[in-house]
């Protein structure tokens, strides 16, 4: 017969198989919510006589965690809300961030370096994250499938909640966080917390959001460099998930600019509007040279000056 264990050797025994580079005050109250209920681990009982904990309980033991070094506070974040975990090597800016954010992933030109399509080298990592009103749904989602029938008094006893906490630099990597109306595709990493957006949805972000990709005239560069090797899935994500605009773009750079052809790219032709303004890079001004096809101001410098030598 398995000998009883305290509440705290059970906490620690958690520890070392949690997988992740670190834990959430969340994770940490869930675990001890659920020993209160099945008062068993790794098939040894716990000594516990409650069936529901009180917030105190949950605080005694993070303090007892804290002064026996199983946990320390880590400094990236403001709070006592995300901890390191005594033996765990140091992990990747961008697994640490995906296990904070369960609903972040790696995007723009932090994505672009994963999936090899930039010979740049950001110090800044980039990760997407739904917005504040969705975020705080798949939160409230998140807990009710965690939970089950205890969420409502999980909730009542004051233990910590799922909550969105603030990226702002993790291992001295600023984070930039881009927050959108729809989440986007992206990828599980084998082994690993990291979430990566996919290669479609990475080229589709560079016609968005080119600043946030090393820039528009590197956005094209890479287009010529690699689009025609994913040329599927590129077009597959645009022709699903993108805008009209990003439609049209996409159009001028595989169609015209690298003589791609495509059946749906025929198809984004229906989205072409006659005597608009609609600039290939939606930060710059508005230039005179325009593709007569695809109805579109050409105001990068590359593409103008390309246009002007031929």
């Amino acid at each position: 017969m398995s000998q009883n264990i305290l509440l705290q050797k059970a906490i620690a025994l958690y520890l070392d198989d949690w997988k992740l580079p670190v834990i959430t005050d969340y994770h940490l109250g869930l675990f001890v919510f659920r020993m209160h209920q099945e008062k068993i681990y790794r098939g040894r009982p716990i000594t516990i006589n409650k069936s529901v904990p009180e917030i105190s309980d949950f605080r005694l033991l993070l303090k007892k965690c804290l002064s026996d070094g199983i946990l320390n506070i880590n400094k990236d974040f403001s709070g006592r809300v995300v901890f390191n975990i005594l033996g765990a090597s140091n992990s990747p800016a961008e697994d640490i961030a995906c296990t904070v954010n369960p609903f972040a992933y790696m995007s723009h030109l932090s994505a672009m370096d994963y999936h090899g399509l930039t010979d740049r080298n950001p110090l800044t990592l980039y990760i997407s994250s739904p917005s504040p009103s969705q975020w705080k749904h798949f939160a409230a989602e998140r807990m009710k499938k965690d939970l089950r029938e205890n969420f409502f008094d999980y909730r009542e006893t004051g233990f910590p909640l799922l909550k969105k906490i603030l990226l702002k630099k993790v291992n001295k990597r600023p984070i930039h966080c881009f927050s959108s109306l729809h989440l986007g595709s992206y990828r599980n990493i084998k082994d690993r917390p990291l979430r990566v957006a996919t290669i479609g949805k990475t080229f589709l972000d560079m016609l968005r959001d080119p600043n946030l990709c090393g820039g528009v005239e590197h956005v094209l560069d890479v287009y010529q460099e690699h689009a025609q090797d994913y040329l599927d899935l590129i077009v597959e994500e645009i022709h699903q998930h993108g805008k009209p605009i990003d439609k049209i773009r996409a159009g001028y750079i595989l169609n015209e600019l690298l003589g791609v052809s495509h059946p749906l790219i025929t198809q984004w032709e229906t989205f072409i509007q006659r005597g608009g303004s609609r600039k290939l890079d939606a930060s710059g001004d508005y230039a005179p040279v325009y593709s007569k096809k695809w109805r579109l101001s050409i105001n990068t410098i590359k593409e103008r000056t390309k246009r002007a030598n031929n």
